[in-house]
């Protein structure tokens, strides 16, 4: 029998191991999540830049967290518990070395580094990216991790994140605040209205798709990104529900709000909120049960709203994807909320202060006791990485720069970074040299005084005075079989049809992208051209009219030209006679 047991046990050992390093490979395969979030937040002409980025921040890690992050991480104590000791047993010991350990910590690394690529997107220069990425993963982040989950003096004190809403999200947050202040917004995102005050403008990301694909990917990864530390299986399924419930209501909760506020559900603020509720449960979620879980979901629906408007609108800091508002404070959140929702009724509870006592939340009974120690453990990591991301960023500036060249950010990243001329090739045409040219100078304001001004041609014909007119077509894709039923009807049987993006803006009828008006929004249409003369332009017109007509914003616009002359190429035929169909 006592065999039995042990192979029982050893089975079991062996199951939990593989389910640590699944755990693990579901934390790598977040980089791609935040890779789709922050290209599709962002526009086209930075998308290979992005990827680029994401990529190096993981390869760089892991060359960082060989030479120096695991042993400052998962040294022995050094300092009281401020660090670990520096060691090399990964290639002086191989045979002993805690392998799952290390893959395990390094895609936590990972995550904390690439955070910041998305506040930063679309004009930090890619040398001082990386630079930023290797020292984040080599000193900043195993140093402060240490002293929570290295056995360090936070840890000892009885300091509680689970999962990394203090150590990772919260600081790379935080890297990602100070990170966007330091480099300046994108031009034209903050502009000065006539009496001084500042202007906010929405550049819409160009790929929300993409974007929604990213954050289902990291909602999958995060069930391993929370749970791959379970010790049991009633455990595991709690930290499952509680990362379940709390950014299903943190999305419900923005979805609500922005109903209200805006008059209509925003898309990208409840992806947001999706990952703010995955960020705010990720220390909580061993010791939440459902309500806290639900309660802090909530919170987190309503706080990344309010940081996107604060960012915007108050600090003026030009954040493309929501990654303070995300990660900042809701990290802060997670970590606060441990203190208030600490429930010792959850599968696994072991939350205790440094005499071993248990502790609870404030909201379950425990006092401040759990809500001081939060409390203490995060303003000492928020201290850390503000002083360490600071005169790093600092140092980036004088030795490297932190921006690129406004001709690099006109013409996007992927040009002039990465000599790459679209991330989507076939479906978007490279810059010419004369538009790259145009956009070095473009750093530079016109006076309005100063422009060309449009002049109308010294004469132009009318309409009544040509016998061949162009109709011109603008309107929504989805009604181009009614207006080509509508001009087959009247015997209009020749006719170009174009995608094309077009943008218009009526009164009273204003859009928002995560709560900023939307003054230019480019929205697939066809453009449709159309040369008569047999038929009437007049009757053309009249049809296109009642085919079109939703009675709606967006039914599109009619233009009527006059045509000096059409040449049909094969008999040479003009006029008239051109446009006649053969018998």
């Amino acid at each position: 029998m006592e065999d039995v047991m042990q192979a029982v046990q050893s089975v079991s050992k062996d199951l939990w191991g593989v389910w640590f390093l699944l755990g693990a490979a579901l934390v790598f395969w977040m980089q791609a999540g935040f890779a789709m979030v922050e290209t599709g937040f962002t526009r086209a002409k930075n998308t290979g830049n992005i990827i680029m980025k994401n990529l190096m921040d993981f390869c760089i890690g892991t060359v960082v967290f060989i030479l120096i992050g695991f042993g400052l991480f998962l040294g022995e104590n050094m300092l009281f518990g401020f660090l670990g000791k520096p060691n090399w047993q990964i290639f002086t010991d191989y045979a002993n070395f805690d392998w799952s350990g290390f893959v395990f910590n390094l895609v936590f690394c990972a995550t904390t580094a690439t955070i910041v690529s998305g506040a930063m997107a679309e004009r930090t220069k890619f040398l001082s990216y990386c630079v930023y990425s290797a020292v984040i993963s080599a000193v900043i982040y195993p140093i402060e991790a240490h002293w929570t989950w290295g056995g360090g003096w936070l840890a000892q004190l009885g300091f509680h994140d689970f999962a990394g809403s203090n150590c990772i999200h919260m600081v790379g947050g935080i890297c990602a605040l100070i990170g966007a202040t330091m480099v300046g917004p994108r031009i034209g995102k903050f502009t000065k209205n006539a009496d001084g005050s500042i202007k906010v403008n929405a550049f819409p990301g160009h790929n929300i798709p993409i974007g929604a694909l990213g954050v289902f990917i990291l909602w999958l990864g995060w069930y391993g990104f929370n749970g791959a530390a379970a010790t049991s299986v009633p455990q595991l399924g709690s930290i499952f529900v509680a990362t379940t419930i709390a950014p299903a209501l943190a999305t419900v909760t923005c979805m609500i709000f922005t109903w209200v506020k805006f008059g209509k559900p925003d898309v990208s603020m409840c992806l947001n909120a999706s990952l703010a509720g995955l960020v705010a449960i990720t220390a909580p979620c061993d010791v939440a049960d459902a309500l806290g879980a639900s309660i802090i979901g909530i919170v987190a629906g309503l706080l990344v709203v309010f940081g996107v408007w604060l960012l915007d609108n108050k600090l003026h800091v030009d954040d493309p994807v929501g990654a303070v508002a995300v990660h900042c404070f809701n990290g802060i959140w997670g970590t606060i909320a441990v203190g208030l929702f600490a429930s010792p009724s959850v599968p696994g509870y072991s939350l205790a202060n440094k005499a071993g006592e248990q502790i609870s939340g404030l909201f379950y009974g425990g006092g401040l006791e759990c809500l001081g120690l939060q409390l203490l453990g995060m303003v000492c990591t928020i201290a850390w990485t503000v002083v360490t991301i600071t005169i790093l960023f600092f140092l980036i500036k004088k030795i490297f720069g932190l921006r690129v060249s406004a001709e690099e950010e006109i013409i996007g990243l992927d040009k002039l970074e990465h000599g790459l001329d679209s991330g989507y090739a076939g479906f978007m045409t490279p810059y010419s040299t004369e538009e790259i040219a145009e956009a070095a100078e473009a750093g530079v304001a016109i006076p309005m005084h100063e422009a060309v001004p449009v002049v109308a041609p010294a004469t132009t014909p009318s309409s009544k005075d040509a016998a061949v007119h162009k109709v011109v077509i603008i309107t929504r894709q989805n009604k181009f079989n009614a207006l080509k039923a509508a001009m087959n009807s009247i015997g209009v049987t020749g006719m170009t049809v174009i995608n094309v993006m077009g943008c218009g803006m009526q009164k009273g009828a204003s859009e928002y992208y995560r709560g900023v008006p939307v003054e230019i929004n480019l929205l697939p249409k066809i453009k449709v051209e159309i040369v008569v003369s047999k038929v009437p332009v007049a009757t053309v017109v009249e049809s296109a009219k009642k085919a079109l007509y939703t009675g709606h914003i967006g039914d599109g616009k009619i233009f009527v030209y006059p045509v000096e002359n059409v040449i049909k190429v094969r008999t040479g035929e003009s006029g008239y006679d051109a446009l006649q169909d053969e018998e």
